[in-house]
């Protein structure tokens, strides 16, 4: 895989839940990451006391990060008030020559900063809130 635009990391929201996504406007930087815990089953016998794992056990999660300007007011209201109300809803993201990650997400948190001599940002993170799905590009 070749060097890829960080610009085309994209974050969609499916808010109507009719499987139409749209990108979330103004972003300028998107993070995906992927976490799966391990289920620990090292008993006496094991051999040389090496730990032992279990296969296809645990709890596997995935969090998404984003930061932005405010550029598109009804996307900007549309995420608050998912944040607000507590929705879980389908979300979207399109990492490039690689492939599109989407699944039920809940926004856990939605901040707010602002300096006298610049814009209103925004931080975003969602966390994942059921099973998704992956599809190769």
């Amino acid at each position: 895989m070749t060097a890829q635009k960080g610009r085309d990391l994209l974050l969609k929201l499916d808010a109507a839940g009719t499987g139409s996504f749209a990108t979330v406007a103004g972003l300028r930087s998107n993070a995906l990451a992927f976490n799966a815990a391990a289920v620990d089953v090292t008993d006496q016998e094991s051999a040389g006391q090496w730990r032992e794992l279990l296969a296809g056990a645990g709890l596997k999660t995935a969090t998404i990060k984003g930061q932005g300007i405010f550029k598109d007011a009804a996307s900007d209201a549309l995420m608050r008030e998912i944040f607000f109300s507590g929705r879980i809803v389908s979300w979207q993201v399109v990492v490039p020559d690689f492939g599109t990650v989407t699944g039920p997400f809940q926004i856990t948190a939605l901040e707010f900063t602002g300096r006298h001599d610049g814009e209103v940002s925004f931080d975003l993170a969602l966390e994942s809130a059921g099973a998704l799905t992956f599809a190769a590009l």
